[in-house]
């Protein structure tokens, strides 16, 4: 699991400064190309308070 500013720097390489919404229309544009279903997402898993999740999700936790 990645929260936004551990995708970003993973990304980027470095502390990005600006908004951290990119990563969420990046992990959205990711998932038009990978999910069969967009309201129902299998790969690309949000977690309020906690992050992305990438693969399938076993726990609703």
């Amino acid at each position: 699991m990645f929260n936004r500013s551990e995708l970003s720097y993973l990304v980027q390489g470095y502390r990005f400064e600006g908004d951290s919404r990119t990563i969420d229309a990046h992990v959205k544009n990711l998932r038009k190309k990978l999910e069969r279903e967009g309201h129902h997402p299998s790969y690309i898993v949000t977690r309020v308070g906690r992050g992305y999740q990438f693969g399938a999700v076993l726990d609703e936790e």
